[in-house]
């Protein structure tokens, strides 16, 4: 069971379609992997065996007819359980959705499903996805398979820690502050927040914003871009849909990044505060690009602006999402989500106007260092794993964290970019908790963001080193 629980999704595909394995056989043993490891970090929240079972056995049989098959045929997957199902319950972690169930699937879905993806459940999340510690009052918190006592991250936790277990293969998941990268980091997987309109979305209520986007996850960065190639792609229903089809990201993931120029930035120019222990654990892995070739020099681009550009636009997202259903529900809200949407409330034409303004200036600072720069290398998180009974760690490297958004900016300021963020595996610290490396790129370099990231994981196998309860 072992040998499927962590195969790499290439490699399922590969064997279910040369009748190696069935695609129920590949789904039960997953099952088995759920049943056995999830009571212990509460990654799956909704889980349908019998709709999984029933669909891999119409996987099986298509197969067996010569049927054309999809590129994830039989692979299993439990969704974000903020990205709609139909027929399948869909909380979005809060109590005014406990009993929700859509009529019909998001978009992310919709393609996971053409592609041949056998749905097995949902996977947890935040309330509204809002914060990169994943608990709610409908499921509860969910842990890091590495450490139990310790946050999975979010706000993608669940699907991560999922992943980390062995309990699917890939992951769809979003990012809008680091929802994609951190959790990733915390649990040992890979998460990557393409380009906006990368993968299109749809339903949404802003479809031309950008700070929010939807990506894949993967325990290998080759099944992240192998997720992504059936993600991605233009959709008439997304105005930001880009034109590059998805079949562009199918690994391998060849090229020699030998020659290539990185900039490595520990803490973004003094912008963001890190835990010695997490760039303990990223200088030497750091040291690891120019053994393979890479030139590496300490640099950072200008980010000033980007924390107001991020802070506004994700008020103004929060008040236009769910301003209206706040109104209704207060009382049935966490408290540092009404804090939210109410800042939202309070912004002004000018304020808009004033974060546009910078989010351009910003985009062209940064366009101008990746003139000199193929990718800028620096944490994903500003801490290990915190303790997961903790809404956000009060303080980072002796300064204080005024809310549960400072802790994350070495994420969230990458969002305000619009560039590419990929979060690799990277090592341990002394204690055995994962550490991961943000890679970013040029604006819609997303190809070359993850090549070198497969080239780092190549040379150091960080993703090979299992939880102990898997």
């Amino acid at each position: 069971m072992q040998e499927i629980h962590f195969a790499s999704a290439r490699e399922l595909v590969r064997r279910i379609r040369a009748r190696e394995l069935s695609a129920r056989e590949v789904v039960r043993a997953h099952l088995d992997q759920i049943e056995r490891t999830n009571p212990h970090v509460n990654a799956i929240v909704t889980l349908v065996a019998e709709k999984a079972l029933a669909q891999a056995r119409e996987a099986d049989e298509r197969l067996a007819s010569g049927a054309a098959t999809g590129p994830l045929h039989g692979l299993p997957v439990a969704h974000k359980d903020t990205h709609a199902t139909a027929g399948i319950r869909t909380t979005s972690g809060s109590p005014i959705f406990a009993d929700h169930v859509p009529a019909a699937d998001d978009l992310i879905v919709e393609r996971l499903r053409a592609a041949g993806a056998i749905t097995i459940g949902k996977t947890n999340v935040p309330e509204f996805a809002a914060g990169s510690h994943t608990f709610n009052p409908v499921f509860g918190a969910t842990r890091n398979p590495y450490d139990p006592s310790r946050s999975a991250g979010g706000s993608s936790g669940g699907a991560a820690a999922a992943l980390a277990c062995g309990m699917h293969p890939i992951a769809d998941g979003s990012d809008m502050g680091g929802s994609l990268r951190n959790p990733a980091s915390f649990c040992n997987v890979v998460g990557f927040r393409p380009s906006p309109g990368r993968v299109p979305a749809f339903p949404v209520t802003a479809g031309w914003a950008t700070m929010g986007v939807q990506g894949p996850m993967a325990r290998e960065v080759a099944d992240a871009a192998l997720l992504l190639s059936v993600l991605a792609g233009p959709d008439p229903r997304s105005p930001i849909a880009l034109e590059t089809p998805g079949s562009a990201f199918a690994p391998p993931l060849g090229g020699d990044v030998a020659g290539l120029r990185l900039a490595w930035s520990p803490d973004l120019g003094g912008m963001v505060p890190v835990d010695p222990a997490v760039t303990g654990v990223l200088e030497p892995a750091v040291a690891v690009f120019e053994r393979i070739g890479c030139t590496v020099e300490e640099a950072c681009p200008d980010l000033s602006g980007a924390n107001e550009v991020f802070r506004t636009l994700r008020a103004w997202h929060w008040d236009t999402a769910l301003g209206a259903l706040l109104d209704e529900r207060r009382a049935d809200f966490k408290p540092s989500l009404v804090d939210n949407i109410e800042a939202g409330r309070v912004l002004t034409g000018a304020d808009i106007g004033r974060a546009e303004t910078l989010h351009t200036a910003l985009f062209h600072r940064v366009r101008t260092f990746f003139e000199h720069y193929d990718a800028l290398l620096l944490p994903v998180s500003q801490v290990p794993p915190f303790d997961a009974d903790i809404e956000y760690p009060s303080e980072v490297a002796g300064e204080p964290m005024p809310d549960y958004l400072e802790w994350m900016r070495s994420c969230f300021l990458v969002s305000a970019t619009g560039s590419p963020a990929l979060s690799v595996p990277a090592g341990f610290t002394g204690d055995g908790l994962p550490v991961g490396l943000q890679i970013v790129g040029p604006h819609h370099a997303d190809l070359a963001v993850l090549r070198i990231g497969h080239a780092f994981e190549q040379a150091t196998r960080h993703a090979r080193r299992r939880p102990p309860l898997a």
